[in-house]
């Protein structure tokens, strides 16, 4: 088994394209080789602003030799009436290069057809290797990529050099002016001269001793050593930490190829100025890392992470104190100007910024998204009704302020700020924050019914919007990120555990759009499917059984967090045998029923045994299960209906329900279809049921 290796040189690539583009390689090279019948044992990726490199373990040397079969023509349709080869047989033969006669005769499921067996002989890997190599590069998509010279190539920055081996050969390869070669370049300021390797542990190691850590993960490492080295140093407190922000490591690994922290110092005035926005300067604009003390605060230090380790370090940290003062000077200049005019004086002014040029602007959806949380508030918890309409009437406001012009990650922490700053209530200004929770997938919720109201209202408010305009997701196009407001909106009512209807909420903020968007019925029912199949997406990737997540959402799911509480009590019975059995008959009833509705029941005319003991049965069951279900108690209720299991055996062991006399049978279908509609408030039981092999 051979190996190969083969770096993309290149000018500076921005930080955000490196990994994704890694990714592509990866998965590229897989699929092709796979796809030359090539075997191989590793695929690894290393990636540096300089260069993106692919290096594959145990590549097989050759392909095997293998025999293929082409099935052609029906016998049928190959021979005439004489036995002779007809044109379709001809032909099939001519396209396979071969004589009719050397076609064979092989027997199908679905007759006997003409086939072809050809016997390729495997080539070599080096062979195949150059246009595979030209196909990866050619095939990697940025999200923006240049020109460069004459060339007609498109790539993330210039191509500077190739370097390609298989089994230390260089492999013949041009493109767009660069030949590959056995050689590659060190850091760029320390080590530039071009070097040969033999292999990837040659690469390696060779890079390692030019100051270029090639390997992601070891200079992230070294990049989170070089951070709290450099605060250690400059402080000699062992209280004193550096803020890690994941994303901002992250960006930080792939913008240098060997890190070294350089600590600097900022005036202590700017510590007037809000935690999150000292952070989002220092972190957004600059790639600086915070610091802060041991109570959490920060401290007026931070800490830039050079691509090349310097020898006077003052002067170093120096030029990025005197960049970060300008940035810190615009901020502290925007927070003040802020400060002169209260939020709530910034509302009417709202009609500048356009929300959709379909919907209005952002004062009219500020409006709609008012009125639908204070409706959601009326329903749900009137004590904060006021108080909700406050927040939500607040919520936008702060996109007016220049600290959020500035810096847009801001919105709804600034607003939380200021109202604070106003006097506005705690519970207001941290709802203000908390509406545009969670971010991300898996990311912080709001933590009071408040902030959820009117995130709520907000999340909704677009939907319902979008989807009447016909801003609807397809495919990988969601200009709204439509998907993660319903996914965002389906997380804040589980984490508060709302009881809501999602129909009248869909409902009321439609009528929001009274005279803007057509009112028709059709679009809750589509905002509410998208949502059903979010929340069912969600639920199975959590390790949730399709069958069992469709059995509870089939039977309604207006209401999230009913419906999660009846899959949690599906779930949670599942495995008794008594109720397998049960699930078993409820897909025979459902069977038997089929479109029948009616559940009056004639006692009269239940002459069986076994269809008297179920009526009685079921009498009784649904006494002890109505309220338990009415007070959300599914697995109690469950448990109930578990006793149902023995008579609904016997009715189907003894009674005939298709009898011949017409209101016999009726009246038996009526018993099935009130049994079936007092499971159906759980759950269908019958997708949970599984036949034995």
């Amino acid at each position: 088994m051979s190996e190969l290796l083969f770096e993309i040189g290149t000018e500076e690539i921005p930080a955000g394209y490196i990994q994704p583009a890694l990714e592509t390689l990866a998965e590229g090279a897989a699929k092709k080789l796979s796809a030359l019948e090539l075997d191989f044992d590793q695929i690894r990726t290393y990636g540096t602003p300089r260069r993106l490199t692919l290096a594959i373990g145990g590549l097989q040397a050759r392909q095997a030799d293998r025999r293929q079969e082409h099935i052609g023509p029906s016998t049928s349709a190959g021979f005439d009436a004489a036995g002779k080869f007809t044109n379709a047989a001809m032909g099939f033969a001519r396209s396979r290069g071969m004589q009719p006669e050397q076609l064979q005769v092989v027997a199908t499921a679905k007759g006997e057809y003409l086939m072809s067996i050809e016997d390729v002989k495997g080539q070599e890997t080096a062979v195949l290797l150059p246009s595979l190599l030209e196909a990866l590069i050619r095939e990697l998509v940025f999200p923006k990529s240049m020109r460069w010279a004459d060339y007609s190539m498109v790539f993330a920055r210039p191509i500077q050099w190739l370097l390609a081996l298989f089994d230390n050969a260089v492999i013949p390869l041009h493109i767009e002016g660069a030949d590959c070669g056995k050689t590659t370049r060190g850091h760029r300021f320390m080590a530039p001269a071009a070097f040969e390797v033999t292999g990837i542990d040659s690469y390696l190691n060779g890079l390692a001793e030019r100051f270029v850590l090639a390997d992601a993960t070891q200079r992230r490492l070294r990049v989170i050593e070089e951070v709290k080295r450099a605060v250690r140093e400059a402080t000699g407190d062992v209280g004193a930490q550096p803020v890690l922000h994941e994303g901002l490591i992250d960006t930080v690994t792939n913008l240098v190829e060997y890190p070294y922290g350089i600590c600097g110092r900022f005036d202590p005035k700017f510590l007037q100025l809000p935690k999150e926005t000292l952070v989002t300067s220092m972190r957004e604009h600059q790639k600086y890392f915070p610091v802060a003390g041991p109570d959490g605060k920060l401290l007026p230090l931070f800490v830039a992470v050079n691509n090349t380790k310097v020898n006077d370090q003052a002067l170093a940290a120096s030029g990025h104190e005197r960049v970060l003062r300008a940035r810190l000077e615009d901020g502290l200049f925007f927070f003040n100007e802020d400060l002169k005019n209260p939020l709530a004086a910034r509302c009417d002014n709202l009609h500048g910024i356009v929300f959709h040029h379909k919907l209005g602007t952002m004062q009219a959806k500020s409006e709609r998204i008012t009125a639908l949380a204070s409706l959601l508030a009326a329903r749900i918890a009137p004590a904060l009704k006021d108080d909700v309409a406050r927040a939500a009437s607040l919520a936008k406001a702060d996109l007016l302020t220049a600290m959020v012009g500035e810096f847009p990650s801001l919105q709804g922490i600034m607003g939380r700020v200021y109202a604070l700053h106003d006097g506005e209530k705690p519970a207001v200004a941290e709802a203000i924050e908390a509406h545009y929770l969670p971010l991300r997938a898996g990311g912080e919720l709001p933590q009071s019914l408040l902030g959820a109201l009117v995130g709520i209202a907000d999340r909704m408010d677009t939907l319902v919007g979008c989807f009447a305009i016909g801003e609807k997701p397809t495919g990988n196009k969601d200009s709204f990120g439509l998907r993660r407001q319903a996914i965002g909106l389906l997380n804040i009512i589980r984490g508060q555990n709302i009881s809501l209807s999602l129909s009248e909420a869909a409902a009321a903020a439609l009528k929001g759009y009274a005279g803007v968007i057509d009112q028709k019925p059709e679009i809750i029912e589509e905002v509410l499917a998208f949502i059903r199949l979010r929340f069912e997406n969600e639920q199975i990737a959590s390790g949730l059984s399709q069958e069992l997540v469709e059995a509870a959402t089939t039977v309604g799911f207006d209401n999230p967090a009913d419906c999660l509480a009846r899959i949690d009590a599906l779930d949670r019975i599942r495995g008794q045998e008594s109720f397998r059995v049960l699930a078993g008959s409820f897909k025979r009833i459902r069977n038997i029923i089929k479109d029948n509705k009616e559940t009056e029941v004639n006692p009269d005319l239940l002459t069986e045994p076994a269809e008297q003991l179920l009526f009685s049965a079921l009498a009784g069951v649904r006494e002890k299960a109505l309220p338990l279900i009415w007070d959300r108690e599914y697995q109690a209720a469950l448990l109930e209906m578990l006793e149902m299991k023995g008579p609904v055996d016997r009715f189907f062991d003894e009674v005939m329900v298709m009898a011949d006399d017409e209101a016999i049978r009726q009246n038996r279908l009526n018993l099935l279809t009130a049994l079936g509609e007092l499971v159906l408030h759980v759950g269908d039981i019958s997708k949970m049921h599984a036949e034995k092999e």
